[in-house]
């Protein structure tokens, strides 16, 4: 990355450090940032199995004082379409006046033993700003077992543009520490009545 702020060259080692395609994610999420300056980042790697194969994955959100930023490559094998492995990287620029949610879900062990400032199991992070919206339905019913009547459906809608999980087991403690720490820095953010 071209600036020389001690976040930018933060989010510089991570992407590094995450060892995917570190050239061709660190230029995408350069692009998306422009002049920016960079006010808190995540980057998350993440391996899948699909059937008898294994992918890779990695997302960097960033925030800058005007925008939330998320990027996002996968990698893909040869098949019918190209020859030679292929990566996509994506990313998606919003405003932050447009983030309608944020939920940070944690994972505790033993909450009775709690003590504040512990570190949780696992982190999972929700950003909501309505490009996405998943439909549950379920056919509605009454009280009565012995009614056949149809009672249509019953469900709810939730934003759920982004959902990105963090645990101590598979990912560490940092990442866990960053995945709060960017949580709560995009909450202040949403917040704040003049962005």
């Amino acid at each position: 990355m071209a600036k020389t702020s001690t976040t930018t060259q933060g989010l510089r080692a991570a992407i590094e450090r995450s060892g995917y395609y570190p050239a061709l994610v660190a230029e995408a999420v350069e692009a998306a940032v422009g002049g920016e300056s960079i006010q808190s980042y995540l980057v998350h790697q993440e391996t899948t199995f699909d059937q008898n194969e294994v992918r890779r994955h990695v997302t960097v959100l960033v925030l800058t004082g005007t925008r939330f930023i998320v990027s996002h490559t996968d990698e893909q094998g040869a098949d019918a379409t190209s020859p030679t492995p292929y990566a996509t990287t994506s990313t998606e620029s919003v405003k932050i006046g447009r983030i309608s949610s944020v939920v940070v879900s944690r994972v505790v062990a033993n909450p009775e033993h709690y003590a504040p400032g512990t570190l949780p199991r696992e982190v999972v992070l929700t950003i909501g700003w309505g490009a996405v919206s998943r439909i549950d339905l379920e056919p509605a019913a009454c009280g009565d077992p012995n009614c056949d009547a149809d009672h249509g459906y019953t469900g709810n809608s939730t934003a759920d543009d982004l959902s990105l999980r963090v645990s101590e087991a598979g990912d560490g403690p940092e990442t866990v520490r960053q995945a709060l720490a960017f949580a709560q820095a995009i909450s202040e953010a949403t917040a704040d009545p003049t962005r």
